[in-house]
């Protein structure tokens, strides 16, 4: 199975992502954690990416095309990905069709999490990060002591694009340059759009729900042809 996860900057796509790419087996490719990862070992696309994350603004169409194309060619990507922070523009959208078709394949759903504006800048603006990559909430999942990781006894820092003026900013990108991405799904036929429930088992529940219905489709169309 293929997907594409859309929505807003916190609307939960990373956690849902985890999840479905448990229960399918399938990689999470999350284009935001790998240059996060460029930035952090010093490469040129890391150097290339940084000053675009810390304002809030994407990464250049090209940047973003080639990590996703190394990406999905890899062996562990054969039964299917999940991709979580692309396509983010329209162009990179038919980009990617342009890369699936070559290669045989399609997307065969897009999950769309819709989730209130003032509950994203809340949840956002209260992430902390360890450098060891574990991940808090002031309020929602706080440390045990404050400031200081559990795991590694590190301290806590917010993320610049954690930050609330950064958060607005990023989602005046997402409604200018994102957004339209529901439209051209919807008219693919492809777009399930999910309501970002507080608890994230049940936003869960539902976008399994929402799977399963796409897997018994496809199961149907497999055995008509």
């Amino acid at each position: 199975m293929r997907l594409i996860l859309l929505g807003a900057p916190g609307a939960g796509k990373g956690t849902q992502a985890a999840i479905i790419s448990e229960k399918y087996d399938i990689p999470h490719i999350s284009t935001g954690d790998i240059l996060r990862g460029n930035i952090k070992l010093g490469t040129d696309i890391g150097k290339q990416a940084q000053g675009y994350i810390d304002k809030g603004m994407l990464v250049p169409d090209g940047v973003a095309i080639n990590i996703i194309k190394e990406r999905i060619t890899r062996h562990d990507c054969k039964n299917g990905f999940i991709l979580d922070g692309f396509p983010r523009t329209i162009a990179q959208a038919k980009e990617l069709d342009i890369l699936l078709e070559a290669m045989g394949k399609k997307i065969d759903s897009v999950i769309n999490l819709d989730v209130p504006e003032a509950r994203i800048i809340k949840r956002l603006s209260g992430r902390r990060v360890c450098h060891c990559g574990k991940t808090y909430h002031i309020r929602s999942n706080p440390p045990k002591n404050e400031g200081v990781c559990d795991k590694c006894s590190g301290r806590l820092f917010q993320r610049e694009d954690d930050k609330e003026d950064t958060i607005i900013k990023r989602l005046d990108i997402y409604h200018k340059q994102t957004e339209p991405l529901i439209e051209y799904y919807t008219a693919k036929g492809k777009l399930i759009t999910i309501e970002g429930m507080v608890r994230i088992e049940d936003t869960a529940g539902k976008v399994t729900d929402a799977l399963n219905g796409v897997e018994n489709d496809n199961n149907k169309n497999e055995k008509r042809n």
